[in-house]
């Protein structure tokens, strides 16, 4: 019997004088995880060296300056940069930003080039990483110009998936950002991915109103009238299950949210807010319609707790593990797809 090969996953290292060095790190002290997979950490043996005598993290690694000398059953180590980093726990640093986009660029493109299977993100600065060379919000608008496809940010945890209409939009723009054509890609990016990557036969689709109380005919607001119920009427025709608009305010507290596969908010807040609060720690970051896989912990660099041991790693195994299992998913759902005689036998 052929032994199965183990999946490669990327990890950027991201904010270096946030908690990211601390969650990845503790994260591996578990050898049982590379049981299923080996992680290729995209930084310098240096300054991770440096990170497990700061953090006082008992664990071995594998240093490496090509990628295909990565080693199964051991943490690997690849050298992206070779000077000292100047590592200073809780404070924005324009230098450290550098870092952490130099280790997300040669991270991404092993993913593109399919030296690693999954990519795995831990957080950045958003501020800090603003260069000539780097011009986007985050991770999600970078990866979407360097991948094929239609990024959409989607939460995950476990049978919650909360996907957004608009996402880095401030509030003042939401309401002329959502049109027809935004409403019908989002979910259709959603209704694709919830069968391809969660293997959801038949998705059910919740969308949330973008107006208080879906705008209450017209009173306040009437984007919800103009826009989403006649585009959602005209989703509904070509067969998908997608419901809506409801009010957001009590959607969640409700519980309606557990009759759906997956539900999509109007804007950043109005979705993750909810979420984050159901799924404290354990929250996944997914960005979905992409020809790649890339996930992240739901939470940020925390510089307020960075370098003290106190960081919690739980979201940032979650991630882990469904970037391993939304491949297996997508694979499985390319093979049943692409060979008539084992998609009849399923």
């Amino acid at each position: 019997m052929v032994k199965e090969e183990k999946l490669k996953v990327g990890i950027s290292i991201g904010d270096l004088n946030g908690i990211g060095g601390e969650i990845i790190l503790k994260t591996f002290e578990d050898n049982r995880i590379l049981e299923f997979c080996t992680p290729i950490i995209f930084a310098s043996a240096k300054t991770v060296s440096y990170l497990k005598k700061q953090l006082k993290i008992n664990l071995n690694f594998n240093g490496i300056d090509h990628i295909d000398r990565a080693v199964n059953g051991k943490l690997n180590v690849l050298n992206v940069w070779k000077e000292n980093v100047d590592i200073n726990f809780g404070r924005e640093d324009k230098k450290i930003g550098e870092f952490a986009i130099k280790s997300l660029m040669q991270a991404t493109q092993a993913l593109k080039k399919e030296q690693i299977d999954v990519l795995l993100t831990a957080p950045i600065n958003k501020h800090n990483i603003q260069s000539e060379k780097f011009r986007y919000p985050g991770h999600t608008d970078y990866l979407n110009q360097e991948l094929e496809g239609k990024s959409l940010m989607l939460m995950v945890s476990g049978n919650l998936r909360v996907g957004l209409l608009t996402d880095h939009v401030p509030v003042k723009d939401i309401s002329k950002t959502i049109s027809e054509d935004l409403v019908i890609s989002k979910i259709e990016t959603i209704h694709d991915s919830l069968i391809k990557d969660f293997g959801i036969r038949k998705p059910k689709i919740a969308v949330l109103g973008i107006n208080p109380h879906t705008g209450d005919n017209g009173v306040i607001g009437k984007e919800d009238d103009t826009v989403l119920r006649p585009t959602l009427a005209k989703i509904k025709e070509s067969g998908k299950l997608v419901f809506g608009p409801f009010a957001a305010d009590s959607f969640f507290g409700s519980d309606s949210f557990t009759k759906f596969d997956a539900v999509v908010a109007s804007y950043h807040d109005q979705g993750l807010i909810p979420f984050k609060t159901l799924s404290f720690r354990k929250g996944v970051n997914y960005t979905a319609g992409l020809n790649r896989i890339r996930t992240s912990p739901d939470h940020g660099t925390a510089y307020e707790i960075a370098g003290k041991g106190l960081a919690d790693n739980s979201s940032f195994v979650e991630a882990l593990h469904t970037a391993i299992s939304i491949y297996k998913n997508r694979k499985q759902y390319i093979n049943l797809t692409t060979n008539p005689l084992k998609k009849q036998k399923a």
